[in-house]
């Protein structure tokens, strides 16, 4: 039998990777499926899906801004412009089973589809479940979640715990590390500090960086310091024999296995890589996400001592403190290590499949 699944997630990289991933391995599977993405219309899904080879719908939807906007008033219109749009979309394509992985177009199109008695599955990212997914709970035959204790937010008879999609080429980056020192040309006597503020960047993770470049040399360490785009020109200049300044990493893999630190962002998905990863890890995480996201990401895992956490408002007064403290005790980075790869799960992906193949099978 030739299936069809629908996907939407979208909004930003968190929600469009996990749906990605979840189409490749189906396609792995069901090689002759067919395959529609359903996503916001000015949002970055509509060019990263067609980048990874899938067809994709753009409806006219957008969130609710906290503050009052403007923008709230057209709100309704675009709600029930979405709502039918789905409608056409479902009713034309005709889909087996619709997926949701968040963001805003996958609110109308899964409502729709439930009403359609279309079987659905939705994955949560986060420690602390979003709005859509939330509001999607009570229609969804399935919730597939990357962390315990979701049942809070969700009918506990619908949840699986599989964590979320990660790359695959962190499964073994153990093996990879004289590769590593090779390809960013470290130095072997000094131990590296990789530091990742997401693809566009992080400001205060930067300024703080700047500020604690003499107290990083005082301690030895080289620096991987991934700036982002928006400030590649203005800390550029700050490379030296020691510390590398790049605007993004191609080989996050190679990043990974080269380092003995990690400073980050909480995001959903970077957390779940840094699990797999298994280094000492500071999360530093972003208070400007909805629903104060990554602070909760960070401090489900920092509550199992397997990493630290540092909010934005504490560095001054804690981080070099806090940061000598690790990089003096082979104790605690032991102890962090190893307590943050038991969080890990490396087969999410095959296990969400496996569930939207359970939904396939009563559905036959």
């Amino acid at each position: 039998m030739r299936y069809k699944f629908i996907i939407s997630g979208g909004g930003t990289g968190g929600h469009i990777y996990p749906a990605v991933a979840i189409a490749n391995e189906l396609k792995n599977r069901f090689p002759d499926a067919e395959f529609l993405f359903v996503g916001a219309k000015d949002r970055m899904e509509m060019e990263k899906v067609p980048q990874a080879g899938y067809k994709i719908e753009g409806l006219w939807i957008s969130g609710l801004q906290r503050s009052l906007s403007l923008q709230n008033l057209a709100f309704p219109l675009k709600l029930v412009s979405s709502l039918l749009k789905s409608q056409k979309i479902l009713k034309k394509f005709k889909p087996d089973v619709a997926i949701g992985t968040g963001g805003y177009a996958s609110a109308p199109l899964l409502r729709m589809a439930s009403l359609r008695k279309t079987p659905c599955l939705i994955q949560e990212q986060n420690s602390h479940a979003g709005i859509t997914n939330k509001w999607l709970s009570g229609k969804v035959q399935k919730i597939c979640v990357a962390y315990e204790g979701m049942a809070q937010f969700f009918p506990s008879e619908k949840v699986k715990l599989t964590g979320n999609p990660v790359r695959q080429d962190l499964l073994d980056i153990s093996s990879k590390r004289a590769e590593a020192v090779s390809f960013f040309r470290l130095k072997k006597d000094k131990k590296t500090l990789l530091v990742l503020g997401g693809s566009l960047g992080a400001r205060t993770i930067n300024q703080l960086i700047e500020k604690c470049m003499p107290f990083f040399e005082k301690n030895n360490l080289q620096l991987i310091w991934q700036c982002g785009k928006y400030y590649e020109e203005k800390y550029k200049s700050k490379s030296t024999e020691t510390v590398q300044v790049h605007a993004f990493l191609n080989r996050m893999d190679l990043a990974y296995a080269a380092a003995d630190f990690i400073i980050s962002r909480a995001g959903a998905l970077s957390v779940s890589e840094l699990c797999l990863v298994g280094k000492p890890v500071v999360f530093i995480p972003s208070p400007n996400v909805a629903e104060d996201h990554q602070t909760k990401n960070a401090m489900a895992i920092s509550k199992k001592d397997a990493a630290i956490l540092i909010n934005e408002s504490d560095l001054d007064s804690s981080f070099e403190n806090e940061f000598y403290e690790l990089i003096v005790s082979k104790e605690k980075q032991k102890t962090l290590s190893e307590n943050i790869k038991k969080l890990a799960k490396p087969n999410a992906t095959k296990d969400i499949v496996e569930e939207i193949e359970k939904l396939l099978k009563q559905k036959n």
